[in-house]
């Protein structure tokens, strides 16, 4: 069961760390074509993966869908985008040619573009206070293991720096976010916020992490409970760590998903929502990190209109 599922956490997660900046743009060719449906039949057969790639001027998108692509295109977070249901629903591979002179940091202004042109979206922002969770570090200190630094080829260490290896203004990354699986069913996920691997255990699931940043644990645990999750902790290194989630949590984040689990676990059927008794909160504090509840204003990206197929290529 849990190795049918573990997808819904890794698709709900792999845009999160995608850092990108903004310069009024449009693709020179773009195409939009209906991705092959997700399925667990997909996923345990080892034929699932969902990407993000950018390669010189060439922008390759498979497997998102509307929800994901507003994300990105507007670097928000999930419960960020409110707008209809079906926005999650259909998949989409794009493909983008960017124009001479364009960078990667320009790719989000592009895909405001495509969605306004294509999907003929309309929104706007708005902000409100609601109830969230702060991610803090507990008072004896965090107990997080740094992840190791990668290792240097030969041929790395004797290249000289160039302008190619400065870091962009943002602090971002090459983007390149992958999420795919085994033939076992295992899921993998990668973007610059972290890497994890999702397979079955004893009592649940089991999350392994490596080189997670703050912000990539924030977007993991939000998936587990029921508010925005706000990272408050001043932690700047990438770590290495494995979470255990129970089953209960891992089938009631399925269900939050659409999906029609067979089964219902004993007691609440909502996701973790009391500090006390929240596995996933359990989960946590040996890492010397805890989850607070308080009041903060969450901006918005609301959905005035968009259509459900795009226009023509």
């Amino acid at each position: 069961m849990v190795r049918v599922l573990s997808w819904i956490l890794c698709v709900s997660l792999m845009l999160a760390g995608a850092a990108l900046g903004q310069t009024p743009l449009a693709f020179e060719v773009a195409s939009i074509k209906p991705a092959e449906a997700l399925t667990p039949e997909m996923v345990m057969s080892g034929r699932m993966r969902i990407a993000v790639n950018i390669d010189g001027a060439r922008v390759d998108i498979r497997g998102l869908s509307l929800a994901d692509m507003l994300r990105v295109a507007y670097k928000v977070k999930a419960y960020q985008v409110s707008g209809p249901p079906w926005l999650g629903v259909q998949r989409w591979d794009v493909m983008g040619k960017m124009p001479a002179g364009a960078t990667r940091d320009q790719v989000p202004e592009m895909m405001q573009a495509l969605l306004a042109d294509r999907f003929k979206v309309t929104l706007h922002r708005s902000t409100t206070e609601q109830s969230v969770y702060a991610l803090v570090v507990a008072r004896n200190g965090p107990k997080l293991q740094e992840s190791p630094p990668d290792a240097l080829t030969p041929t790395d260490a004797a290249r000289p720096a160039g302008p190619g290896d400065a870091p962009p203004k943002d602090g971002g990354e090459q983007v390149r976010a992958v999420a795919s699986s085994s033939a076992k069913g295992v899921v993998t996920n990668s973007n610059p916020n972290g890497n994890m691997e999702m397979a079955p255990s004893a009592n649940g699931m089991s999350v392994k992490c490596t080189k997670m940043t703050a912000a990539g644990l924030v977007d993991l645990l939000s998936r587990f409970v029921d508010r925005p999750v706000l990272d408050v902790t001043e932690l700047k290194g990438k770590y290495d760590l494995t979470l255990e989630v129970p089953l209960d949590e891992v089938l009631n984040l399925a269900r939050s998903q659409g999906v029609n689990v067979p089964f219902r676990p004993s007691g609440d059927a909502g996701r973790a929502s009391d500090p006390g008794t929240g596995t996933i909160f359990a989960a946590i504090q040996q890492f010397g990190l805890k989850l607070e509840p308080r009041k903060a204003p969450i901006e918005l990206l609301v959905i005035d209109h968009v259509e459900k197929a795009p226009t023509e290529n």
